[in-house]
């Protein structure tokens, strides 16, 4: 596995829409330095609801986005979905909270998946996107950064599965909002997920 593409985008006003966002990313050349907040020069406008300790980098598999250039019937630039890093073999339905992705002395940990908003749907022109790429069943991959580290597009990176009871990307997804069984709930407290989403199930817990 390598990195493909690092993307960073600046403060954009999209069509329709009041505030800016920094979802449009496009591919950078040279080496980037990711801290625990994220890239350095990456935009992020709204803190609230984006970046942040445990969303502060933002993966896409290669894999998904050939899924998506095929159901789009469109290639796809690096950065189209808004995404920091593009890495080589990945699919996202794969992918586990609490894999790691490791690059170079950079450390990532997946924390949770992507849920679209209306800024996403915005950015693809389809006030339906969200809906759609919610049955699609292949959200992108919110991570927590454990060691900063400057990466480049070409770097190997090394795939560590999570050793718990795994919480996958789509099962995350289907699962956003809705409430838990016992089983589930404990197994979704004992991966090292989301900080606000662990705050929200501890409530449900007691």
């Amino acid at each position: 596995m390598k990195i493909l593409a690092v993307c960073l985008g600046a403060p954009e006003t999209l069509p329709g829409r009041k505030t800016k966002t920094g979802i449009n990313k496009h591919a950078v050349n040279g080496a980037v330095m990711i801290d625990a907040q994220g890239l350095l020069g990456d935009a992020i406008c709204n803190r609230e609801h984006h970046g942040g300790r445990d969303q502060a980098v933002y993966v896409e598999g290669s894999l998904t986005l050939d899924w998506w250039a095929r159901e789009l019937g469109q290639a796809l630039e690096p950065g189209f979905f808004g995404e920091n890093l593009i890495l080589e073999g990945l699919d996202n339905c794969a992918v586990s909270v609490g894999d790691r992705f490791i690059a170079g002395d950079l450390v990532l940990e997946v924390t949770c998946a992507r849920i679209p908003c209306a800024t996403f749907a915005a950015k693809m022109g389809d006030p339906k996107f969200a809906k759609r790429y919610t049955r699609a069943g292949r959200p992108g991959i919110y991570c927590r950064v454990l060691a900063g580290g400057t990466v480049g597009a070409g770097m190997p990176v090394e795939y560590v599965p999570y050793a718990g009871a795994p919480v996958t990307m789509p099962e995350m997804m289907a699962t956003f909002s809705r409430r838990l069984s016992p089983e589930d709930l404990a197994r979704y407290l004992a991966a090292p997920i989301h900080y606000k989403l662990r705050a929200t199930l501890e409530n449900e817990a007691l």
